[in-house]
């Protein structure tokens, strides 16, 4: 492609609204162009790199059985109501497009397909014959981001490949799901990205495990913890670890003390001269479930420790059903205004005990009139504690359980994993920490859905059981851009060869250079007709200005056809290191092709 003839036009100006680099890289290098908040139009150097992207995804698929498929993007509300997430996901979450046809019917813009997918089973499944069976596409997905940002790491429209597959029992689903993550690592090793796998929550997919796949980069959403031996690795929202040892309590005997001005951990350790490990702190939540029922949650843990509230969400989504409840919609800590509205009077907030009364609640038909009382681990064999004596201004120290204070029913793992954390599998390990991307999760669904709609087949013994599901999804768009996130410098994008645009860029410093021109002009030729993916770069514009748009738009090879042709040579740069040298006229295809094999193979 002639650049002469491209839609091509590049800003020397970072756009407003770009907060990371990949962001403004992309804008301003022509890939992507703003149409609205979260919504992109891919430009034609965008769109080769999403096919490429795609096509690995599409080679690994293959290789592994699968079959692709194309699901409808609008969705009838009913398939969603029957799974129990249509609330979840247009209220709890907020993230589904929902909009009514004109016969005043509910649909949705599918921000995934478990449902769609689960339908088509069980009306087309009916042995144990059919399956295993494992379906995927590649697709346009739409999400109702709160608050879009990063470009197409987080936009309202993206472009993603989702896989499912069905099984008749846990052991086949395992199968499947190692195959997926070896492919999944393919993948990313393919299209040339650092990476790590890692242990993840399953949200509001679902199901017993999950995992997800991170494009390691500064600018990436998610913490990753892991230990140096490579043992462990997960998402911190998953993340496990052993706790720094509890110091031995320096108060012998129980008591009430005044500690004014304390309500904060280390205000009352500082006044108390105490450790925040000999403490128990006392967090309230509000939890509201999908039949509208409030639920006030207090959650004793370790002074020293943070709750994880993706585990609280977990442990509070298990208990939906002691409220008659599906799904969970909300979690948050209350605020005044909150409060005003089940409080029967004002909270000792600050100064809370394990053991703060039921009577705070005025009670209701929407808001249940006894505290859901949890404790984490940490905070379970800690003797002669500290905590709050329901009193503003005062605390009581030498605190025991089942003796003061009822251990609640509910032991649960909700505290936040943290750097220089011991590792579980190993003590002598930390966890330490990096940013990443997720660009690809895979689940192991088991029945979840299969069993609210319905979906079976029979088995060997002629008995009808439900299907054991498991989910695949990558991120497309989204790792496009991780790999610029991941790979730049101060001149612009460095594109892996495997997945950029083209793999050559051939330059004219002159135009007007009769030698210059033809030499140029027989270099693409000959480079497109033996598959190098060549550009050809023949702006009237100054060389300086070329040489820019060329490092900015990140094509791995750029040939220059300048004073080195007096010699019958051209300078090739390479991208990724500014290293240049000069290459005999006849040896330029032979060079790239060695070249391009070499980075290519490097990564397969």
């Amino acid at each position: 492609m002639r650049l002469s003839k491209m839609l091509f036009v590049t800003l020397r100006e970072d756009p407003a609204e770009a907060e990371i680099p990949s962001h403004k890289l992309l804008v301003r290098a022509g890939y992507i162009r703003r149409i609205g908040s979260g919504i992109y139009a891919y430009l034609p150097l965008m769109w080769r790199v999403l096919q490429k992207v795609s096509q690995i995804v599409r080679e690994e698929m293959n290789a592994t059985g699968a079959e692709e498929c194309l699901l409808p993007q609008v969705q009838p509300a009913e398939l969603w109501q029957e799974s129990g997430r249509w609330d979840t996901y247009t209220k709890a979450e907020g993230i589904m497009f929902a909009l009514r046809d004109r016969r005043n019917r509910d649909l949705a813009l599918g921000p995934t397909h478990e449902e769609v997918i689960t339908t088509i089973a069980k009306e087309m499944i009916r042995s144990y014959q059919q399956l295993p069976l494992h379906l995927y596409q590649i697709q346009t997905k739409f999400r109702d981001e709160i608050r879009p940002r990063f470009g197409l790491m987080r936009g309202r429209e993206f472009i993603m490949k989702d896989g499912y597959s069905f099984h008749t029992d846990e052991d086949s689903l395992k199968e499947t799901y190692k195959d997926m993550d070896k492919a999944y690592r393919n993948i990313l090793r393919r299209s040339g990205l650092a990476f790590r796998a890692v242990e993840a929550d399953s949200g509001a997919i679902g199901g017993s495990g999950s995992q997800e796949f991170m494009v390691l980069a500064e600018a990436g959403e998610d913490e990753v913890l892991y230990t140096e031996d490579g043992k462990y690795a997960a998402n911190v929202e998953k993340a496990v670890s052993l706790p720094a040892d509890a110091e031995p309590s320096t108060f012998k005997a129980y008591e009430k003390r005044e500690t004014p001005n304390t309500a904060t951990i280390e205000t009352v350790c500082k006044f108390l001269k105490c450790s925040p490990t000999q403490l128990v702190k006392n967090v309230l939540y509000q939890a509201v479930y999908d039949t509208g029922m409030t639920v006030l949650v207090l959650v004793n843990i370790r002074g020293d420790q943070d709750v994880n509230e993706v585990k609280l969400q977990n442990e509070l989504t298990k208990l939906a059903g002691e409220y008659q409840a599906k799904a969970l919609i909300s979690l948050t800590v209350p605020d005044e205004e909150a409060q005003q509205k089940w409080a029967a009077k004002p909270l000792p907030l600050g100064y809370i005990a394990p053991d703060l009364s039921d009577e705070y609640i005025t009670g209701s038909k929407s808001v249940n009139s006894k505290f859901l009382r949890m404790v984490d681990r940490t905070a379970v064999d800690l003797e002669n504690f500290v905590t709050g004596a329901n009193e503003s201004g005062y605390h009581v120290v030498g605190a025991n359980w089942k003796k003061e204070f009822d251990l609640p029913k509910i032991v649960v793992d909700v505290r936040t994993a943290k750097v220089g954390d011991r590792a579980v599998h190993d003590a002598n390990q930390v966890l330490e920490t990096a940013r990443g991307i997720e660009v690809g999760h895979i689940f192991q669904l088991g029945t979840k859905y299969s069993q609210i709609m319905g979906a079976t087949c029979t088995n060997e013994k002629g008995e009808e059981i439900p299907l054991v599901m498991g989910c695949y999804g990558v991120g497309v768009s989204r790792l496009a851009q991780s790999a610029v996130e991941q790979s730049y410098d101060k001149d612009g994008i460095i594109w892996p060869v495997a997945i950029a645009p083209y793999h050559a860029i051939v330059t004219i410093p002159n135009i007007n250079d009769t030698q210059q021109l033809e030499t140029a002009e027989n270099l693409y030729t000959q480079l497109n007709q033996v598959g190098i993916e060549t550009l050809l770069d023949d702006r009237n514009e100054r060389a300086g200005v070329k040489f820019k748009d060329a490092d900015l738009i990140g094509i791995p090879y750029r040939i220059v056809t300048g004073r080195s042709l007096k010699s019958g040579k051209v300078e090739i740069v390479e991208r990724a290191t500014h290293n240049s040298q000069e290459v005999a006229l006849e040896d330029v295809v032979s060079y790239l092709q060695k070249s391009i094999a070499a980075a290519v193979d490097s990564k397969q």
